[in-house]
Order: structure tokens, then C-alpha cells, then sequence
């Protein structure tokens, strides 16, 4: 006889009333997937290094062209608010004061992984697929390569390319910017 176990699902509002009650502290690294909260790994030097850099790139080459969101929570549904190492957000004049970005205010989200490449290629890029985000880079700072994924057709993208060293990688919503794999490692 196999034991079923059954699970609590909870919603992202549900999520929020733990945090504002104190059931979840400020300084907790969870963030709810399907309805699961999930531990964050902890951040490594390579791992947030590559985050900066990032960050800092893309605030140079986009020069106000869009909100650069570091490891902050987007609502993709009403159960999964993941928190991706960077986002590229649509300009708003309240900075998502009010509101979590949602996936139509996204044009971008980059995941950076060192030990959790399967999970976020295996769990959150299939997410991030079935909300439709136009595209999404996996940069594993391991194996030094860049996935990425564009044009979600019924939850899966279509496109999906992996770049290397001396290829040049671009952003779909902004085809002047161009950034070389070599600079990311």
C-alpha cells in the first residue's frame, strides 16, 4: 500500500498575510512555486558576483530604457511568486510601489546558477514558460554557458539556444544591445 501524503497549497495572498503576521521574517529566502514555498539556496561569491556585473551592464547599455529589478519578487499567478536574480521591467512611474511586477510588465528575466541550474531549468524556466515571459537567460556560472529561451508556445519555449564564449547574446525587447558571453564570465 502506497501512502499518499497530502500538501497545503497556499496562494500568493496567503503568502503575504505570513510575512506581514511574522510567520515569515524580512530576512527569510522563500519564495512560493505552485503554491509550495520553496527555500532559496544560499548566494555564492561567483553566483552574486555574476549578479552585480549583470546589473550594472545592463543599467549602462539600457540607459533608462527599462527597471532593473535584483532579487525581487514577481507574481506570475495566483500561487507562484518566484524571485529571479534580475528582472527587466517595463518603466512605471510608481516603481511597482503598489504591486508586484506581473508577467505582462516583464521583458526579461535572468536566473544565475551555480547549484541550482537543474531547478531552475527543470522547475522555474517551465514557470516563467506557462506565464508567457517573452524570455528568460539560465546563466550557469559553472559551465560558463548562457541558455536562453524565447517564444512560449503552450506553456514550453520554442526557441531555446545555448551560447558560449565569443557569441553574442542579445535581449528580444531590445535588439541594439548586445552583450558579448566573454564579458558575463
Amino acid at each position: 500500500m502506497v501512502l499518499q501524503l497530502l500538501r497545503h497549497q497556499f496562494t500568493v495572498q496567503q503568502f503575504h498575510k505570513m510575512a506581514e503576521s511574522g510567520i515569515l521574517s524580512e530576512n527569510e529566502r522563500v519564495e512560493l512555486i505552485r503554491g509550495e514555498m520553496i527555500d532559496m539556496s544560499p548566494i555564492g561569491t561567483r553566483h552574486s558576483g555574476c549578479v552585480l556585473f549583470l546589473t550594472n551592464l545592463l543599467a549602462l547599455l539600457l540607459g533608462g530604457r527599462a527597471l532593473i529589478n535584483v532579487q525581487n519578487p514577481i507574481e506570475l499567478d495566483e500561487i507562484s511568486e518566484p524571485q529571479p536574480d534580475i528582472a527587466l521591467l517595463k518603466p512605471r512611474s510608481d516603481f511597482y510601489r503598489t504591486s508586484h511586477p506581473q508577467p505582462e510588465d516583464i521583458f526579461l528575466l535572468i536566473e544565475v546558477a551555480d547549484t541550482t541550474v537543474k531547478y531552475d531549468r527543470e522547475v522555474k524556466i517551465p514557470l516563467y514558460a506557462e506565464a508567457k515571459i517573452p524570455e528568460v537567460w539560465l546563466i550557469d556560472v559553472n559551465q560558463e554557458v548562457i541558455e536562453v529561451y524565447r517564444n512560449s508556445i503552450q506553456g514550453i519555449y520554442q526557441d531555446v539556444q545555448h551560447l558560449q564564449k565569443n557569441q553574442i547574446l542579445s535581449i528580444l525587447a531590445f535588439p541594439d544591445v548586445n552583450i558579448n558571453v566573454n564579458e558575463i564570465f
